[in-house]
């Protein structure tokens, strides 16, 4: 109690009033081996102008004139002005949750519309107002899969993003439930119909953790033959271009949603998308916005569906989802308003054909190769004669995030690198990439 704003006879009167004389006593009920031991390791106190200082010192520490080549999850996309101009409208920034419609509107509309557009990109029927981000998505379609099957179960493709994965496993290994995990031949999952128990779902990533264009076909054959939900983790970027995971079966869609209108930030605060098909609705994690009429028929928006179970039912509950990421999502709505079906193919289109012409003249560099021969969109693997992490920061030195070393997450791939390349990079930088790499393996 002593970072409290309360005076000692403040304390005194609230202790008096539960029958306790000192701030220890509240905390008598915990054993006494997890209590902590006398007095905390805290830093001298700070003015502050002095805590700004400090924090602007470790501000600065960050690298902002890199030219990003790295993705994984987190992409380097143009974000027009009226994105940020309206979202940072007070009406936005400062609005909780639309608990009460009558004095949400405003916010309630705004929901609506991102459903709408997320239905619209998915080829999906309904989409919640949004999740934290896109592994939790992935999370919580176990958890619808599992609900509507009954099974214990779930085959994934080694293709995942490593953090959907680990995010899977951790929901898991807490529900018992046993994880099958098919290999990637030649950059694309090769399915197996008789890998292990009857799976809840069949997940996979289009495209997949290494750039590359899955065959929605075999996964969606698998799913249906063991009687499994599919489950998609797409790149929303990429729908303007590839075809929709509603189209080619899915029942469930999740996906990282940074890309539309929001910032890198370093990696957060990010977007969780999550569309499904009519029958599993009711098993929607998250909150759905509806459209109706008031008693007089003027139009108006109401929060249709949030389940109350889930926050009092624990372990029970169908969903541990109990909130959103509105913001982000009002961002993504914004984007997706302004740039049009139209605009989100150029995004798609211009990604790919400098990820493409990037890939060739890579591989013209010695000792350079692509990690796979299957088609890719945006992003790729490659393979260096170098160390990649120490050739991350050779790069670095060179004004380039150069991308994600691989070897980490895929032993298989030791001089693996996953490079991406968005509409926002231009001919200059990725010729500039190229030559800066090909000093890295020369000096090597």
């Amino acid at each position: 109690m002593d970072f409290t704003p309360h005076t000692a006879a403040d304390e005194a009167r609230l202790l008096g009033a539960v029958g306790l004389k000192s701030p220890s006593d509240l905390f008598s009920h915990l054993p006494e081996e997890v209590r902590v031991k006398g007095s905390l390791d805290l830093p001298t106190p700070l003015s502050e102008p002095e805590v700004m200082s400090v924090i602007g010192g470790l501000g600065a520490k960050n690298r902002g004139d890199l030219v990003c080549f790295a993705g994984g999850g987190i992409y380097d996309h143009f974000l027009p002005s009226v994105v940020r101009a309206l979202t940072m409208r007070p009406e936005f920034v400062t609005a909780y949750t639309p608990y009460q419609p009558e004095v949400s509107q405003g916010v309630l509309q705004a929901l609506f519309e991102y459903q709408s557009m997320i239905c619209a990109i998915t080829g999906l029927p309904v989409a919640n107002a949004s999740i934290y981000d896109g592994a939790t998505s992935a999370m919580e379609a176990l958890n619808l899969a599992v609900a509507a099957t009954k099974r214990n179960a779930v085959w994934i493709s080694r293709g995942l993003p490593p953090n959907t994965k680990a995010v899977l496993a951790t929901f898991a290994a807490a529900r018992d439930i046993e994880i099958v995990e098919h290999p990637m031949v030649g950059g694309r999952t090769a399915w197996a119909a008789d890998a292990g128990p009857e799976p809840a779902a069949v997940f996979v990533a289009q495209p997949n953790y290494l750039g590359v264009i899955e065959d929605y076909a075999d996964a969606a054959a698998v799913a249906k033959a063991s009687g499994a939900l599919l489950v998609a983790q797409v790149d929303p970027m990429s729908l303007g271009v590839l075809r929709t995971p509603g189209s080619a079966g899915a029942d469930v869609a999740v996906a990282e949603g940074q890309g539309l209108g929001n910032p890198m930030s370093y990696g957060g605060p990010v977007l969780g998308i999550f569309a499904t098909t009519a029958e599993q609705m009711r098993r929607l994690p998250g909150r759905l916005v509806g459209k109706t009429v008031d008693t007089t028929d003027r139009t108006a928006y109401v929060m249709t569906l949030r389940t109350r179970e889930q926050d009092i039912r624990r372990e029970k509950a169908s969903s541990n989802i109990c909130t959103n990421q509105t913001l982000n999502a009002l961002a993504a709505a914004t984007y997706m308003g302004w740039v049009g079906p139209q605009g989100l193919a150029t995004v798609g289109h211009q990604s790919a054909q400098k990820a493409h012409y990037l890939a060739d003249k890579l591989a013209q560099l010695p000792g350079v190769s692509l990690a796979n021969d299957s088609p890719f969109l945006r992003e790729f693997a490659v393979l260096l004669p170098v160390d990649p992490k120490q050739a991350l920061l050779a790069m670095a030195d060179r004004g380039f995030l150069a991308g994600i070393a691989l070897s980490d997450d895929f032993p298989e791939l030791p001089g693996g690198l996953l490079v991406a390349a968005t509409e926002r990079r231009t001919k200059e930088q990725l010729d500039g990439y190229v030559a800066a790499l090909g000093e890295v393996i020369a000096d090597a």
